[in-house]
């Protein structure tokens, strides 16, 4: 009979290479997931390999190493930023007199720390409750004995049996409540959509600053600190820009290299908000010298949700951290924003990222200048009512000449209501765009 050992803080890390380009930004991240954890690095132990061994991953020798240092400093824990099968585990317990530890165990551990939400902790437990069922398939060797001996015997099930049985009841439970959660996003969503309001999701590695930079735009306070995963749970508010109605802005949580995929699994009823938004906000961490192995990594979580469709506007933060780059907006080809560099931590950049937003989710948007005749008192005060003036004035035969800024939808509908033609009402036509020397001035302030 084999019993786990006990678990603790006191841990032994262990990350090989096998041919990779980017072993040492992992090995750095896997030191923020470890201490993320909360658990005290003894000792850290490398190496390299071809292939893994099939039995310990690591290979016999790497084995005698890892024991070693456990039994010398007295680890508790070992940890392994790499994903092992659940016999490999197993072996490795035996052998190390430890728990073992693999990288989707250490994501889902820090999942549970940081879930707050009655939602967010029924996903989390749902994709812990994954994770253990393919630890329970040759798992360990007590649960598949039949209880014996006299007046024992007889009709019954395994321990293993039983163990497997009870979780399933329970994933089953779990993926009915997610699904009645998943219904009420549903309701959500279709009212956002019969009020035609535009939803934009906030999306990125985990720690480049999403809920910092949702905080400034909404006036918010929600949690945001210097760690992986700081914030599980999804948020959603209204934010304002310049031009069009106000915006829903939903915050999500931080994606990550190999993210396991019982967590995709689980918090697909999070990531649906995503998948429906009308703009992704893609926020990178410009002082990231991984930035590019990253965005990459996103863009792959979006494209298994199949979000990877949605229109992207992507946002560079912590320009405060570099020297060489300022608030600004870079356009594409058709004069639509393609990059906005900001600083969520210093608020620099803000309002020329609500200017983006604002041409972005509202294309038609335009300024200019309506010629409206003194007969036409009802048009005047109806463009006053709706609160599309910014500026009025007259010429000399007294027509009210009136600064707008509205979709050029809207204005046709209105203008074709007071029986004129728009094109004839319109005597001067400014699309919307940032400028970013002007906005530069703005963010400085």
């Amino acid at each position: 009979m084999f019993e786990r050992p006990p678990t603790g803080q006191a841990a032994v890390i262990v990350h090989l290479a096998f041919g990779n380009d980017e072993y040492a930004e992992a090995d750095r991240e896997f030191r923020e997931l470890v201490e993320s954890a909360d658990a005290h690095v003894l000792s850290h132990i490398g190496g390299s390999r071809r292939v893994p061994d099939p039995r310990y991953f690591i290979g016999g020798g790497k084995v005698d190493e890892v024991t070693e240092a456990v039994a010398e400093l007295g680890a508790e824990l070992v940890v392994f930023n790499h994903d092992l099968s659940p016999s490999q585990e197993r072996n490795l317990e035996k052998r190390l007199k430890a728990r073992v530890l693999d990288r989707a165990g250490l994501i889902l551990d820090i999942f549970a720390r940081r879930a707050r939400s009655h939602e967010g902790k029924l996903q989390v437990e749902l994709a812990q409750l994954q994770h253990l069922a393919t630890r329970l398939v040759r798992g360990w060797s007590h649960l598949e004995r039949q209880k014996g001996g006299i007046g024992l015997r007889g009709p019954g099930e395994s321990q293993l049996e039983t163990d497997r049985r009870l979780l399933n009841d329970r994933i089953k439970m779990l993926r009915d409540r997610l699904d009645k959660v998943l219904a009420r996003r549903d309701q959500g969503r279709a009212s956002r959509r019969r009020a035609r309001t535009p939803v934009v999701s906030l999306v990125g590695y985990t720690n480049a600053g999403k809920s910092t930079l949702f905080n400034q735009l909404t006036g918010e306070d929600i949690y945001s600190a210097d760690q992986l995963f700081a914030t599980l749970d999804p948020t959603l508010r209204r934010m304002n820009v310049p031009v069009g109605e106000p915006l829903i802005l939903a915050d999500t949580v931080g994606f990550i290299r190999d993210l396991p995929h019982e967590l995709v699994a689980a918090f697909r009823a999070t990531l649906e908000e995503t998948r429906e938004a009308d703009v992704l906000v893609h926020v990178i961490d410009v002082s990231d010298p991984e930035r590019r192995a990253h965005a990459r990594e996103v863009n792959a979580v979006l494209a298994e949700i199949g979000a990877h469709e949605v229109p992207q506007l992507e946002v560079f933060n912590k320009i405060d951290r570099t020297e060489e780059e300022t608030a600004r907006v870079e356009y594409d080809a058709h004069g639509r924003p393609l990059r906005v560099y900001v600083s969520a931590a210093t608020g620099a950049g803000m309002e020329t990222l609500r200017h983006a937003l604002a041409a972005f989710c509202y294309p038609d948007t335009i300024e200019g200048t309506l010629c409206v005749p003194p007969t036409e008192g009802w048009l005047r005060s109806q463009l006053f009512e709706l609160g599309l003036v910014a500026a009025e004035d007259y010429d000399s035969q007294g027509n009210a000449l009136l600064s707008v800024t509205a979709s050029q939808a809207d204005l046709e509908r209105i203008v074709a209501q007071a029986g004129l033609v728009f094109d004839e009402v319109l005597i001067e036509r400014r699309p919307i765009r940032v400028d970013a020397a002007e906005m530069a001035d703005v963010t400085a302030d």
